[in-house]
């Protein structure tokens, strides 16, 4: 029996909506990250592995996968779950994509209408150590919603299983250590009003820094493969003295790890970027994607993609809104490895790169 097509309703135009809503707000999403769902008998539309939310109303990115059988190998842990393309109503995927490594936790959600953002503010409070109490302050402003947090696990069935267990209390916001979000509710109105709110209870002010030396970043990148970041916002990486701190010391979360790489270079006093690649050479390194020069800005490396650009921004507006003096769970360099040698990572990859060929 054929599977009903929700695509020319209305209900799927207001749900592209807010998808295209959430990811043209760089503080809920950057390039790929993110994802959303919406359930209409037995079927999911999911959004397809390294595509842009922000493109849902201009690009075919939802996949169609049945949601029954998919839970089913979740919870019997069917290795066919981690990447669901077993589960695609391939009758009705028009895109011909994959979808994304996150669908087995949409499907373990119970509501009809889910939404997976990386939120910078509330990424900012659950990369805290004391990140529980931080959270319930803010959350308790919402006391109609029911919220729970999840401990850091590698997207895909690691994240999905711990998900599916929350689940069961059907919780309003699940808040994923060291990741981001997850907003749910019956329809799509109800889950735009409550994306509004929580975005309100978790807001935060990012730090003040000052403006960066543009003309400086780019007499130290000349004749490099480095260039200055074309969004302004992303220099405040480097220019304060606890965004620094922040940074140098550690992986934050994964889109972090996957696109900027497990390792930020710093510039010293009077360094050109030729003299630090050389140096990098000489000890058998490679050289980091992302360069700080204190109190000037960032430099980005040209082989980064839109995708890695945008990256480097998030990192700045999450580094600026971390309180001041708070300790930080830092990914482990096991969480690191898991990220870096992982299959579905480097096929979001692999689609980035190819967009960004197509864009020149």
């Amino acid at each position: 029996m054929a599977k009903p097509d929700l695509r020319d309703s209305e209900l799927f135009k207001g749900f592209l909506r807010l998808s295209s809503e959430i990811g043209n707000d760089i503080l809920k999403t950057q390039g790929a990250g993110g994802n959303t769902s919406i359930k209409d008998n037995g079927v999911m539309w999911v959004k397809a592995s390294g595509t842009w939310l922000s493109k849902a109303e201009s690009e075919d990115i939802m996949v169609p996968v049945v949601v029954e059988p998919l839970v089913t190998a979740l919870r019997e842990g069917d290795p066919r779950a981690e990447k669901s393309t077993d589960f695609v109503v391939s009758g009705l995927n028009s895109s011909g994509l994959r979808p994304s490594i996150e669908t087995s936790f949409h499907a373990a959600l119970r509501n009809p209408v889910v939404a997976h953002y990386h939120c910078v503010n509330a990424i900012a409070l659950a990369v805290l150590e004391d990140r529980d109490a931080e959270l319930a302050v803010r959350m308790a402003t919402l006391p109609d919603l029911k919220w729970a947090t999840i401990p850091y696990r590698r997207p895909g069935t690691p994240l999905a299983r711990e998900i599916e267990q929350a689940a069961a209390s059907e919780p309003d916001v699940l808040i994923l250590f060291n990741h981001g979000i997850i907003v749910c509710g019956v329809s799509v109105e109800e889950v735009a009003e409550r994306i509004g709110r929580v975005t309100i209870a978790l807001s935060r002010n990012p730090r003040q820094t000052n403006s960066p030396d543009l003309d400086a970043l780019k007499a130290i990148s000349e004749g490099s493969s480095f260039h200055p970041a074309s969004d302004i916002r992303s220099h405040t990486v480097a220019l304060s003295e606890a965004n620094r701190s922040i940074t140098l010391r550690g992986s934050l979360y994964p889109d972090h790890v996957i696109f900027l790489g497990t390792e930020i270079g710093l510039l010293s006093e009077g360094q050109t970027v030729s003299e630090y690649e050389a140096a990098l050479r000489l000890e058998g390194r490679e050289t980091p994607k992302l360069l700080i020069v204190p109190d000037k800005g960032v430099l980005l490396s040209s082989t980064l993609t839109p995708g890695g650009e945008v990256m480097a921004r998030c990192l700045a507006e999450v580094v600026g809104r971390i309180p001041d003096g708070k300790a930080i769970a830092y990914l482990t360099k096991d969480d690191e490895h898991e990220l870096t040698h992982w299959e579905a990572e480097q096929y979001r990859q692999a689609l980035d790169r190819g967009a960004a060929r197509q864009s020149v």
